[in-house]
């Protein structure tokens, strides 16, 4: 096996298969560039990651007060989760993710995040479909304690809210789930969600019908594959 390159595990998952490779592109230096692919999809890439840590800091600079619960809603390589547990005032955050697969990596540290995750005491994995607890307030996010509620709520699962990683994730995106999701959050706690599309106006106006402010961020970061900068967005909301 060439030294650029290594599929390091390979699952299947509901989803399809899943793997996690591990390269290095001598042309932008001597770093390992982590990647995941959905069948022959690319979810993601340790290359671009600005925007998955903005979902974090721009987030959780909303969120008022200490002692913060915070759930961030898919787990990937871990940047928005390991992003988070930066603000100090977080005492617990679940990480929510549907494909054991993942979390596993995170878990036996195949992924150079999860010796970090790992060992922040206030972070918890969650074995779970976001959407399926998303819009269910009375059992909610946390196993332990039905009907929690907490100051923020992090997503970063399908491409956009328009398009999607698997075709029943639309259903969340309407304004009764949407409502169901907030119902989850204490007084003005902050619901993110990041896109890799520049903010759509459907959108936030459908975010509007639940939240009481919206607003939409634009990512910008260096694309060395395209020699330019690329962009992603963040829509920030806070609840009612």
């Amino acid at each position: 096996m060439s030294l650029l390159f290594e599929e390091i595990d390979s699952q299947d998952s509901p989803l399809g298969e899943i793997s996690l490779r591990k390269r290095r592109i001598p042309a932008f230096g001597d770093r390992e560039i982590y990647e995941v692919k959905l069948g022959e999809e690319f979810l993601m890439s340790s290359m671009f990651v600005e925007a998955e840590e903005a979902l974090s800091d721009l987030g959780l600079a909303q969120v008022k007060g200490d002692n913060l619960s915070v759930v961030v809603g898919g787990l990937g390589l871990g940047y928005t989760a390991v992003a988070a547990l930066k603000d100090e005032r977080i005492s617990e955050q679940l990480v929510v993710d549907a494909l054991d697969t993942v979390i596993s990596w995170h878990q036996k540290e195949l992924v150079p995040l999860g010796k970090i995750l790992n060992a922040d005491t206030r972070n918890r994995y969650v074995l779970g479909s976001f959407f399926d607890l998303a819009t269910d307030p009375s059992t909610g996010f946390d196993p332990t304690s039905a009907g929690k509620k907490f100051d923020a709520i992090l997503l970063d699962i399908d491409h956009s809210p328009t398009e999607f990683l698997n075709p029943s994730n639309a259903g969340f995106y309407t304004t009764e789930n949407l409502a169901r999701m907030a119902d989850q959050l204490k007084p003005k706690g902050v619901f993110a969600m990041w896109s890799q599309n520049p903010p759509e106006e459907s959108f936030e106006a459908l975010l509007k019908t639940v939240f009481e402010t919206v607003d939409s961020h634009l990512v910008s970061f260096p694309n060395p594959f395209q020699g330019k900068d690329s962009t992603n967005s963040v829509y920030v909301c806070i609840k009612k």
